[in-house]
């Protein structure tokens, strides 16, 4: 039995030997594939959805809207296959956090030339 359970230090780290990521193994996709899988296209689709809409959404009908995020789901199910071997997920992630921190200082930087006028 692994130290420490499926979320314990020692699976973390031997992730890469495994050929899986850390976001993978952080699902269990080792100890439950089906579940694991599901859980593992949940989290990168609400990181796609999130770093489409900081990034590159705009005000479109509702249609199109349904059409866009549609798409941006069987393109999630498509790189939750390669998120199992590759760090997609943690890509996501990272663009989120910094498409996030992009979006707060442009909006502090208006909100600083709105106080100014």
């Amino acid at each position: 039995m692994k130290r420490g359970g499926a979320l314990g230090e020692d699976a973390i780290a031997n992730a890469e030997a495994e050929g899986l990521t850390s976001i993978a193994m952080l699902v269990g996709i080792d100890q439950n594939p089906m579940l694991g899988f599901i859980l593992l296209y949940l989290v990168v689709s609400v990181l796609n959805i999130i770093v489409f809409k900081l990034g590159f959404a705009r005000k479109l009908p509702i249609f199109k809207t349904i059409i866009v995020y549609f798409s941006l789901l069987i393109g999630s199910f498509i790189l939750t296959f390669f998120a199992i071997g590759l760090p997609i997920a943690e890509g996501l992630l990272v663009a989120a956090i910094v498409l996030a921190i992009y979006r707060f200082r442009l909006h502090q930087s208006k909100k600083e030339e709105l106080s100014k006028e």
